[in-house]
């Protein structure tokens, strides 16, 4: 089939379905509305399969019209690549976001603006599609600033919560620190190497030096924009404060589209990633932060979205840490298993949190197993594939993160190794306070305490699967000598990098997974099961405090940032805006004001004393130009 045909099926429906939904949402029944909106993702799905089997192992460069001109030598396309990296992340991007929108069809429904948080949901995939399918720097950057556009709108849905505004503003904010640095790289890549088309680009990086300073440079402020919008250290404390948006809306910023961008950017720049060494440790060592902070943080939270939101900081840790071992390709599967099991998570605390009447608190739940069966069985796959357990999907892409780190540094192998454990123990925390034991909240929830309807369980359903099945596409070589996800990527990121284990140490890391699962889930489920909320207390003292307080990080960030910020800002506004800005801008007209109420006496309204003035002045003139 025609290329651009097929480009075009890709693109354009999710746009399309935002126009109608936005301009005639409002005066159509919700039925249409969510069907047109669903109708968008599913076209791209569908498309993406026919591309799949016309354009395998090929890269389709598809020039719609030239855009503008950067440069004197670089003119910017709206150009697009249908390449065996983007295809596999259209399917992810637009398989899930299929799903979560017939999810929010149920979920969403009683909103009473649902029309336009379905048209919102469909700007957010066209922008996605556009960021994944673009050829060159300015056009997946459009794409990046649309979904950060676009997040902002969906996690400030509810506009009438302040607190609510607020997270979407500092989503805003702190997406546009990173963005700067995005936008720094793409001036010093267009100045360095005149051209910002991706294949032109990974010919010259291949041919540049290792760690060379301008390459320094530019990596680490890309990677700048990967902190932003991948929620690494320091830029991560928007993440968990997006919960403040509807459930779909988090499973779709935190599973398969936004939060990875900032990874697949990576992924398609991975030449000159491969190219400095010196950016790759800085990347390695944040990414262990971040996944380290993030999992203690989990550790002692109690909003059942929060664990979610910090779980997926935590994870998306695993990945960049993966990306700085050179490890692109595992980075990319990891991205498709966390997309699987974290949508199927988080839309099953939307269940959740639907069938107790918004309660979202997990001190207060306890039991639902009996009123939620379905739900229950779902959340349950989803926690043993996010703990690794085999054969889940989680357990083959995490293994081989861990495989990849163990090969190229032992102390970050042990770091991850730690962070499992905790990713262990506050998930089975989750699945315990939330569907065992005794229920521990509100009577009255309990009784109206129900099963979601089939419209929001389908999409469970699915992801269910794909969680199950999804590790099998990337199997060790213990197992088979086949790893379809490598093979498939291989023609996109041809990185020499090699990464080698012997089969000893994965029999061991099996062997010592199953243990320390087994061990972790007897004591969650001896902790955690019991009636008293005595667990969930909040104003634990000592470590459990400060993990409770999430290290106080945003009260640090105000501190040594915000609040001087605002004393300089004080400070220009008194002294710099007023007086010298306002006060120079000014004098002239204050001058003029004097010299008006000065020359006003000499408009005394006497005709007499007006032609005595008249008669001196003329003798003054003509005195003037008396010859001497």
């Amino acid at each position: 089939m025609n290329s651009t045909i097929i480009l075009n099926l890709m693109l354009w429906p999710s746009l399309i379905g935002f126009i109608i939904n936005g301009i005639f949402g409002s005066r159509m029944s919700k039925n249409l509305v969510g069907l047109i909106a669903c109708a968008g993702p599913l076209t791209s799905f569908v498309a993406t399969v026919i591309a799949f089997f016309s354009f395998r192992d090929t890269s389709t460069i598809v020039d719609l019209y030239t855009w503008f001109q950067f440069t004197k030598n670089i003119y910017v396309g709206f150009t697009f690549n249908i390449d065996n990296l983007s295809m596999l992340m259209m399917f992810i991007v637009s398989g899930v976001g299929t799903l979560i929108h017939i999810y929010s069809i149920g979920y969403m429904h009683e909103d009473k603006g649902f029309w336009r948080f379905m048209a919102y949901l469909n700007l957010f995939l066209f922008s996605m599609i556009i960021l994944v399918l673009a050829n060159n720097l300015p056009l997946l950057f459009a794409g990046w600033e649309g979904v950060g556009l676009c997040s902002f709108l969906l996690i400030g849905f509810w506009f009438s919560n302040d607190e609510y505004n607020a997270a979407a503003k500092k989503a805003f904010v702190m997406n546009r620190i990173g963005d700067l640095g995005f936008i720094l790289a793409v001036f010093l890549i267009a100045k360095t190497y005149d051209t910002l088309d991706f294949k032109l680009l990974t010919q010259k990086f291949l041919e540049s030096g290792l760690n060379t300073p301008v390459n320094i440079w530019i990596t680490i402020l890309l990677f700048v924009g990967v902190t932003g919008k991948s929620a690494q250290l320091p830029l991560f404390t928007w993440l968990p404060d997006a919960m403040a948006g509807p459930t779909p809306v988090s499973a779709l910023i935190h599973a398969a589209t936004m939060v990875t961008a900032g990874v697949y950017l990576v992924a398609r720049m991975f030449a000159i990633f491969d190219m400095t060494p010196f950016t790759q440790q800085i990347i390695v060592y944040i990414g262990l932060a971040t996944a380290f902070i993030a999992a203690t943080i989990a550790l002692k939270q109690n909003d059942i979205k929060k664990v979610l939101a910090y779980s997926t900081v935590s994870q998306l840790g695993y990945m960049v840490v993966a990306l700085g071992c050179g490890a692109y390709i595992t980075a990319i599967f990891h991205v498709m298993t966390h997309a699987f099991f974290k949508a199927l998570l988080f839309l099953s605390a939307g269940s959740v949190i639907h069938g107790l009447g918004g309660e979202q608190n997990i001190a207060n739940m306890g039991g639902l197993k009996s009123k939620m069966k379905w739900t229950h069985l779902v959340f349950l796959i989803g926690t043993l594939a996010i703990v690794g357990f085999p054969p889940l999907a989680g357990f083959f892409s995490k293994d081989e993160i861990l495989a990849v780190a163990f090969s190229k540094n032992i102390p970050v192998f042990i770091g991850l190794g730690l962070c499992s454990v905790f990713t262990a123990w506050y998930m089975f925390r989750l699945y315990f306070s939330t569907f065992q034991g005794e229920y521990r909240g509100d009577h009255h929830k309990w009784d109206h305490a129900h099963e979601s309807p089939m419209i929001m369980l389908f999409p469970l359903f699915v992801l269910a699967i794909l969680s199950i099945i999804g590790g099998f596409f990337g199997m060790p070589e213990v197992i088979s000598e086949h790893h379809a996800i490598d093979s498939f990527l291989k023609p996109s990121i041809f990185s020499k990098n090699v990464f080698h284990v012997s089969h000893t140490f994965d029999y061991m890391l099996w062997t010592l997974t199953v243990l320390v699962l087994a061990l972790v889930m007897y004591l969650t489920y001896k902790r955690y099961t019991a009636k008293s909320k005595s667990a969930y207390d909040a104003q634990s003292e000592g470590i459990g405090k400060v993990l409770s307080n999430k290290y106080w990080l945003d009260e640090i960030y105000e501190l040594i940032i915000i609040k001087p910020l605002r004393i300089l800002s004080d400070w220009f506004n008194r002294v710099f805006e007023r007086v010298g800005i306002d006060d120079v801008i000014q004098s002239p007209g204050f001058v003029l004001q004097r010299a008006a109420k000065g020359l006003g006496i000499l408009q005394s309204g006497s005709i007499s004393y007006y032609i005595l003035s008249m008669i001196i002045g003329f003798i003054i003139f003509f005195l003037m130009f008396i010859k001497k």
